[in-house]
């Protein structure tokens, strides 16, 4: 394992600088990010279809496959949203009532409440409310960059996981390459907010997805998740890359 300092008490390390055309410094992030996702949380599943080109379920399950996730491990889904990285979940463990979904967005939640989904709790990532060494797996799709603070939302997946526990971080990175940056940009900042407009019901549902994309491209970059990953204690921490921009960390709680 690195030998990477302790931060600060108190320090906040967040994965982006503040995005003041969307919110007024650190303070304004927590709530401009529960408000966006709140309103927002009806057209979420469709704009996504039309983003992924279908193909989400398919990568998710994948990835979590990838990971480790087998038959009977208990799950924790964090940012579970409307449930599309818990569904795929509940899938590889073998029964959904193995998995829970914990989200700070109401909005979300009341979205994802249907007949035979797995069960959703309220809750933000940086104060999980379970019990310590309560799960074999914790999940979290593409919402790494909307943490208030990696620090501590990393200690806490470290904290709820048990002793060979895994967790799996699954997010979008900025393309290395200027040409793929630029194609990424123009398809996530100006084509899917176009669509939004079109088929979304809210409207705030082009900036949300505008928005998706400033925070890929502010964010810190991968080996800095790693550190701190390792820095909360996950050891074998690896990151593995499909298609240029779906980054999949994962780690061992030893």
């Amino acid at each position: 394992m690195l030998d990477t300092p302790r931060p600060k008490e108190n320090e906040v390390h967040a994965p982006h600088a503040p995005l003041t055309d969307y919110y007024e410094g650190e303070a304004g992030r927590r709530g401009f990010v529960s408000e966006i996702f709140d309103e927002t949380a009806g057209d979420y599943d469709r704009i996504e279809r039309m983003m992924a080109l279908g193909t989400g379920p398919w990568y998710r399950r994948r990835a979590l496959a990838r990971s480790g996730l087998n038959e009977g491990m208990s799950v924790l889904d964090v940012a579970t949203g409307t449930g599309l990285v818990a569904r795929q979940a509940a899938s590889l463990a073998g029964d959904a009532r193995r998995v829970v979904g914990v989200d700070a967005s109401l909005g979300m939640l009341r979205a994802t409440a249907r007949p035979g989904a797995v069960a959703s709790v309220a809750g933000s990532a940086d104060r999980l409310p379970f019990a310590s060494d309560g799960f074999d797996f914790l999940s979290m799709g593409f919402a790494l960059r909307h943490m208030p603070d990696l620090t501590n939302v990393l200690r806490e997946f470290h904290r709820v996981l048990r002793p060979g526990g895994i967790v799996c971080v699954l997010e979008i990175t900025r393309p290395e390459s200027a040409l793929a940056r630029r194609a990424l940009r123009t398809y996530m900042r100006l084509v899917i907010p176009l669509l939004a407009r079109v088929v979304g019901r809210h409207r705030d549902t082009p900036k949300l997805f505008a928005y998706f994309w400033d925070t890929i491209e502010a964010c810190v970059p991968p080996e800095a998740v790693v550190s701190t990953m390792q820095a909360a204690g996950f050891e074998e921490v690896k990151r593995h890359v499909e298609a240029g921009i779906f980054s999949e960390y994962t780690g061992r709680k030893a």
